[in-house]
């Protein structure tokens, strides 16, 4: 009986690389895998130093511990620019680098100043005063002073001590001159009220302010009886501001201070002021100067 021989085709139509007897997972030689450590290097498969990092990798993570660095993934290291590639190494010390300055408080700071009543109610023409210009700048009064009410007019022109712009300045100084030296009785009810004003000024750390207020501040306190008892309660209040400024006094050395008829040394104005107020202020009144102020001495006492 004869046998008629056909070859073998690679393919047929339906399946034309002959992938129907392919194994899914060939071998590596017909008597089976060679050993990991000798298993050829195929597109898309993994090095066996590779294998091994993964396998270790994937087994600390199983553990929850983090891969030794000799056993990291070899990927991590080929990120841009991760490498040390191209880079030069010294030994010389490089220049340190200069420490940033130490911020400051600005405690002394001027801060921003705020706008006045005294400036609205003087362009709006409620105030009955006016510039008087003869031998010496004065102020015309419309409306004779004692006439005035103080519960109104008086804390309107303390708040205009803190304008530095002509002439609201020289009318609200000159006008709260004019007004404490002929208010009499009238002053010590309005105290309360000019709390506020003088507080605000005194805030305002601007040293041509500061000159205005303290000496507005001493006339105050001897325009009347009582009216030093009647400022201690606001010493909270007004003193502060000393604290910071009772140092700061000028260091002219062996020169002479010609101006010192403007009484322009804040340090020298506020000493004043503080002596003003312990001598009119009662017997309260140094222990809480004291109590604000630490480095002030009695000039009753001693």
């Amino acid at each position: 009986m004869a046998y008629e021989i056909k070859p073998i085709l690679s393919g047929t139509k339906r399946d034309p690389l002959n992938t129907k007897f392919a194994p899914k997972h060939p071998n590596h030689s017909p008597f089976g895998d060679f050993p990991r450590e000798w298993a050829p290097k195929a597109s898309g498969s993994t090095s066996p130093r590779a294998a091994a990092s993964s396998d270790a990798a994937s087994a600390a993570q199983a553990e929850g511990t983090s891969p030794s660095h000799g056993s990291a993934d070899p990927s991590q290291f080929l990120r841009s620019r991760s490498g040390t590639g191209g880079t030069t190494s010294s030994l010389l010390k490089g220049r340190e680098a200069e420490a940033p300055p130490k911020p400051r408080a600005g405690a002394m700071r001027r801060r921003m100043i705020p706008e006045t009543e005294f400036r609205r109610f003087y362009d709006r023409g409620d105030l009955p005063i006016a510039v008087a210009h003869k031998n010496k700048a004065t102020i015309d009064w419309k409306v004779e002073i004692e006439k005035l009410d103080y519960h109104h007019y008086l804390p309107i022109f303390f708040d205009g001590l803190r304008e530095k712009d002509e002439p609201y300045r020289f009318l609200a100084l000159q006008g709260c001159y004019d007004l404490l030296a002929k208010g009499g009785a009238k002053i010590l009810p309005t105290v309360p009220q000019l709390i506020i004003p003088l507080k605000t000024a005194l805030n305002t750390r601007d040293p041509a302010i500061l000159c205005a207020v303290l000496k507005v501040i001493q006339r105050l306190v001897v325009s009347g009886d009582l009216i030093g008892e009647a400022l201690v309660p606001y010493y909270r209040q007004l003193l502060p501001v000393f604290n910071l400024f009772k140092g700061r006094c000028k260091n002219m050395g062996d020169d002479i201070d010609y101006g010192q008829r403007k009484r322009s040394d804040i340090a020298e104005l506020i000493e004043e002021t503080l002596q003003l107020l312990e001598i009119h202020g009662g017997e309260d009144a140094f222990i809480n100067i004291k109590y604000m102020i630490p480095t002030y001495e009695s000039c009753v006492l001693n």
